[in-house]
């Protein structure tokens, strides 16, 4: 019998702190957020603002970019404190696998928020299309695949260890073909 067939991966630290995706319960982002920073977890949730048209009031929303999600920046140690904390669901996993997600990527996330590009999170599924590299604009060095989605033409960006694509909108004259 192989005994490789039950190793896990588990990217845990005892020392260096790294980002993972944690589940929440339904419409309780906010709620996660404000107890695990309570707990002095370093936790983000990417929120979204757009404006809403309810009848004749239009109001401004702030909504959680994935839903049901949050990250947590943590060690090894403070695992069983975020499982703990209240609101939270458990960690998105691979498989039994606990995998970081890398900082570029957490990065990414909030350079999208921060300059209010229009994105939209996807599970994960095959995506034909070609790779492509922005090459100017706030997002140059990105890559991703060129993809048509709903009539329109984005890039989608694969968030790795995780189950989801960043659909980003770009204009085609700052992509090139790689």
């Amino acid at each position: 019998m192989n005994a490789t067939l039950n190793i896990y991966e588990n990217h845990l630290s005892e020392t260096e702190d790294k980002w993972f995706a944690v589940h929440t319960r339904f419409r309780s982002e906010k709620m996660a957020l404000k107890f695990l920073a309570a707990d002095n977890i370093n936790a983000y949730l990417p929120i979204k603002n757009f404006t809403r048209r309810y009848g004749k009031k239009v109001r401004a929303v702030e909504m959680p970019l994935i839903n049901s999600c949050i990250f947590v920046k943590i060690i090894k140690s403070e695992y069983i404190k975020v499982l703990e904390t209240p609101y939270t669901a458990g960690f998105f996993k691979i498989g039994k696998n606990l995998l970081a997600i890398k900082d570029n990527e957490i990065d990414l996330i909030k350079k999208l928020i921060g300059e209010n590009i229009d994105v939209e999170i996807e599970k994960k599924e095959y995506l034909p299309g070609d790779m492509v590299e922005v090459n100017a604009g706030p997002l140059m060095g990105l890559q991703g695949k060129l993809i048509t989605f709903n009539g329109k033409q984005k890039v989608a960006v694969e968030l790795l260890n995780s189950e989801f694509y960043l659909k980003i909108s770009i204009d085609i004259s700052l992509l090139k073909k790689i």
